[in-house]
């Protein structure tokens, strides 16, 4: 089991009244609510948040992009990641990750990732997401017709561009080169590992297991609502003959840990009402822009495990979330160690997931009880999980970084 470390970097001081007087945090998020100076300060707690979290042993500490939102502060995870790399030893790095459908040209995604990978020592996890409706056809103005078919000719040339090692000429419907030469390359050979974030498209399943990627399923509310997306995940594995390696998935979930259950619930209540009603407030006719879902992924899903799954996880989400709710669906875990542990044991063998990501940050958590419930977690919770799986299944997904011998000076130039 591998247990890694999530940073969403929400911006924490949206006003009680959000819900009530915003129709949603993203897309067309009233820009005079952001204070830059506050954001200095939130910036600065979040990037100690993460090497704190490297240092307490977390296996990876991960970060992610979006755009012209209050829910995510960070349009480039990139430059986060350079920073970790310098700032960080021993923890893998995983960028959860570039829309590559955004960028233009791909290939400066395999030019930045190898960067990282080079910077760390190959601790890079690349990751490889198409991207929310409401980040690339709204914020971005990406065709979304056109945003599955852009995403994976990127993919080709990126995976080309680390592994090919000479100069080639590519020739495809979106990007024409005469010279693909990046320079750096990564340290990781044939390339970095590739995880795709997901919510549960079909096609997204296909082509993990066409491509050997990880297939991480990023659903912030919860387990229970995971539960049937995660089953048809490997249904469909099954079906294309992939064994059921649980480190061929991963799960993203809230948890706070404290030295009881009462002091959990005092300590993250308010967080997590924060992170459901402002964070994730959405204005629907942001979220299903037409020809985002291809009709081949919309006929499957008709007779699929995924319209339980939406619809479950529609009902799971309440109109008002409150803490008895949101303990009772299943969005944060929480309570004491060995509570905790015993939950995220459950969810990890009925998800069959060897990659938990972890959410020790929400909403407007402050550095104090995020330090607390990272320490606690890693001195008292992780222990009793990291063990799982390893019995049985090899992780061929995780970085393979270079080895105290192999960080050599640079050879002496003669003069």
């Amino acid at each position: 089991m591998k247990i890694c470390w999530f940073h969403l970097m929400p911006y924490t001081e949206l006003p009680e009244d959000f819900k009530e007087k915003h129709p949603g945090v993203w897309v067309e998020v009233d820009s005079s609510l952001f204070d830059p100076a506050r954001a200095h300060v939130m910036y600065n707690d979040f990037m100690d948040e993460l090497e704190y979290a490297g240092a307490q042993g977390f296996d990876a500490i991960c970060v992610n992009e979006h755009h012209s939102n209050g829910y995510g502060l960070m349009p480039s995870p990139n430059l986060i990641a350079s920073s970790l790399a310098r700032r960080t030893k021993d923890t893998m790095l995983c960028v959860m990750g570039n829309s590559l459908a955004l960028y233009n040209p791909p290939i400066r995604v395999a030019e930045e990732f190898a960067m990282i990978d080079v910077i760390s020592g190959g601790r890079m996890i690349a990751g490889f997401p198409v991207g929310t409706p409401m980040d690339t056809c709204y914020a971005y103005s990406q065709n979304p017709s056109l945003l599955r078919p852009r995403y994976y000719e990127a993919i080709d040339l990126i995976k080309r561009a680390w592994e090919e090692p000479k100069p080639f000429a590519y020739n495809g419907r979106f990007n024409q080169y005469r010279y693909v030469n990046i320079w750096p390359r990564p340290i990781q050979k044939p390339r970095p590992p590739v995880w795709v974030p997901g919510s549960g498209s079909v096609e997204t399943w296909r082509m993990c297991a066409e491509n050997d990627f990880v297939y991480a399923y990023l659903s912030y509310w919860g387990y229970k609502s995971g539960i049937q997306v995660m089953k048809g995940f490997w249904d469909e594995m099954k079906a294309m003959g992939v064994e059921p390696n649980p480190y061929h998935a991963g799960f993203l979930q809230a948890v706070g840990v404290a030295e009881t259950r009462a002091e959990a619930v005092k300590l993250y209540a308010e967080p997590a009402n924060y992170f459901y009603n402002r964070c994730l407030h959405l204005d629907p006719k942001f979220t299903q822009p037409p020809g985002y879902t291809s009709e081949a992924t919309v006929r499957a899903r008709l007779d699929s495990q995924i319209v339980k799954a939406a619809a479950q996880a529609t009902l799971a989400r309440p109109a008002n979330a409150e803490m008895d709710n949101i303990l009772e669906k299943g969005h944060v875990i929480i309570g004491s160690p060995d509570e905790v542990a015993d939950q995220l044991r459950e969810v990890a063998v009925n998800l069959n997931v060897g990659h938990l990501m972890l959410l020790l940050q929400f909403g407007n958590m402050s550095k104090e009880v995020t330090n607390y419930n990272t320490r606690l977690f890693a001195e008292k919770v992780m222990p009793q999980i990291h063990g799982l799986f390893d019995d049985k299944w090899e992780d061929h997904w995780w970085p393979k970084p270079m080895t105290a011998a192999e960080r050599v000076a640079p050879m002496a130039i003669p003069a």
